[in-house]
């Protein structure tokens, strides 16, 4: 630097440089550190693998005066699938209830084509949102494709023409693998 740059004050401009300067010496160390995010990758996979490993087993239903569960010797395994339970005041989707009934009956006022009609509106409307939300899963999901599967848990009081309304509305919504969840009764011998 020149003397007449020594005699007047530093600017902003000098001090920049000189800064510059001094950190463009240093050799920046890199840092080691430790990458979590393939762990958590991986614990997210072990996650839903846990998930699907657990929902495939029995299914847990809590028999009460509104709902009870005829029995049989089947021994068939209950698969993952949309819970559909079916007792003598409600119609219950995935644990939300979705309407009503009276005596274990859909009352006419929630079916299109009122009393003689089989699809229940309300239901239709919320099996056809399970129905987009398991498709985009499914799509996503190469090793998985929709296969419309239903677990139905129903009171063995229902009338007959209610179950055949739901089943009917099951169809219409593209749900048309049907299982019923039963007691498992001890064989005979």
């Amino acid at each position: 630097m020149t003397t007449e740059a020594q005699d007047r004050p530093a600017t902003i401009a000098d001090c920049k440089r000189i800064i510059r300067r001094k950190v463009g010496k240093h050799v920046h160390e890199e840092e080691h550190g430790l990458n979590i995010y393939p762990m958590m990758d991986m614990m997210t996979i072990l996650l839903v693998f846990l998930i699907q490993s657990f929902a495939s087993g029995a299914a847990e239903v809590v028999q009460s005066e509104e709902l009870q569960i005829p029995s049989s010797t089947s021994m068939v395994e209950a698969s993952e699938a949309l819970g559909v339970i079916v007792s003598q005041s409600e119609i219950v989707v995935e644990g939300k209830h979705v309407l009503s009934l009276r005596n274990g009956k859909v009352d006419p006022s929630l079916k299109q084509g009122g009393g003689n009609g089989w699809l229940i509106t309300p239901l239709f409307n919320t099996l056809k949102q399970h129905r987009d939300r398991l498709k985009t899963i499914a799509s996503r999901n190469t090793q998985r494709a929709f296969r419309g599967e239903v677990r139905i848990v129903a009171d063995k009081r229902t009338p007959f023409r209610t179950l055949g309304e739901v089943i009917y509305t099951l169809g219409q919504t593209e749900f048309g693998s049907l299982r019923f969840i039963v007691l498992q009764q001890a064989k005979k011998q």
